[in-house]
């Protein structure tokens, strides 16, 4: 597939996906939206991937926040002629009847930011971003379902959302807490300002800063380092448990996840590989396809019959 707002390429089993609207600071529109979703399908089929890394074009940005070319209905959705073409045939084009009601599941009323977001979080391959400069508003919230963040040092964060009279989107309200903690996340939210890489890294938002030539390299080697040795469908697998569990009410949730993901997998070529290779002191190589052998993982959302 063809892209316009981003750029896909893929080396030595990394995928780079770049944000590529350099000049408006690669300023989130609908289109980058659709085309963000399409390239992590294309990666999740893709076999030869087995991460993703995320950056921006140029060097000031990663990702500027929303392109506020609308101007004051830049958050009024049923007022964006972009929004209004992506609806489907027959759709009313506004959420709101004449009576002043609102159909709270027309599309218009999902937010884009969020559709980015929880791709991420579904996605079937590590997801890593390289924080090239300002991450604003959905710039800043489409990184934290992320597995990990690496910064340059002259990157800068802003949820700056309550300073544009809305409020934080892209599922932040869930994940931000989760990596930063409810205090740092509440200061960052009301405030508004701009956090530099420094404070980011302190309060465990970024894993890592570096000098802006050595970011991409340091995000390639942390990806490698991720995925070299290990199993894909494993990998895949333990991703979606891990973040899944962030929310779960009680360990009983993963003990219930975690003996049946054993159990498919203890009877995988994989494992009797993964065992094999250690005794025999070499390197693994696994073969089971993320694109064709995970399809049981839906079946995991039963619950078994244990307590």
């Amino acid at each position: 597939m063809s892209y316009e707002q981003i750029r896909l390429d893929r080396h030595e089993g990394i995928a780079m996906l770049t944000l590529h609207r350099p000049d408006r600071m690669n300023a989130f529109t609908t289109q980058m939206m659709q085309e963000i979703v399409a390239a992590l399908d294309e990666c999740d089929a893709d076999d030869a991937v087995r991460a993703v890394i995320f950056t921006g074009s140029g060097e000031k940005a990663y990702c500027a926040g929303a392109d506020l070319g609308e101007g004051a209905a830049t958050f009024d959705y049923d007022k964006r002629t972009d929004k209004m073409a992506t609806l489907p045939d027959g759709m009313p084009a506004s959420p709101v009847a004449e009576d002043g009601t609102i159909d709270w599941s027309h599309p218009l009323i999902r937010d884009s930011g969020g559709r980015v977001s929880m791709r991420i979080f579904d996605a079937k391959k590590p997801v890593l971003g390289a924080i090239n400069g300002a991450a604003v508003g959905i710039g800043a919230t489409m990184t934290l379902s992320m597995d990990a963040r690496l910064a340059s040092d002259t990157a800068r964060y802003g949820f700056v959302f309550a300073r544009r009279g809305i409020v934080p989107e892209a599922a932040s309200s869930w994940f931000l807490p989760r990596l930063v903690g409810i205090q740092t996340a509440v200061d960052w939210c009301f405030s508004g300002r701009l956090i530099p890489a420094a404070e980011a890294h302190e309060k465990g938002l970024v894993q890592s800063v570096h000098t802006p030539g050595e970011l991409i390299d340091a995000a390639i080697a942390k990806a490698h380092e991720m995925t070299a040795d290990s199993a894909p469908v494993s990998v895949a697998l333990t991703r979606h448990m891990l973040w899944r569990m962030l929310g779960a009410p009680h360990p009983m949730s993963a003990h219930r996840w975690d003996s049946r993901a054993i159990f498919a997998r203890g009877r995988s070529p994989d494992a009797a590989e993964g065992v094999t290779s250690f005794l025999e002191k070499r390197a693994p190589h696994f073969t089971a396809s993320v694109a064709k052998d995970y399809p049981w993982f839906e079946e995991f959302e039963e619950t078994p019959p244990y307590r």
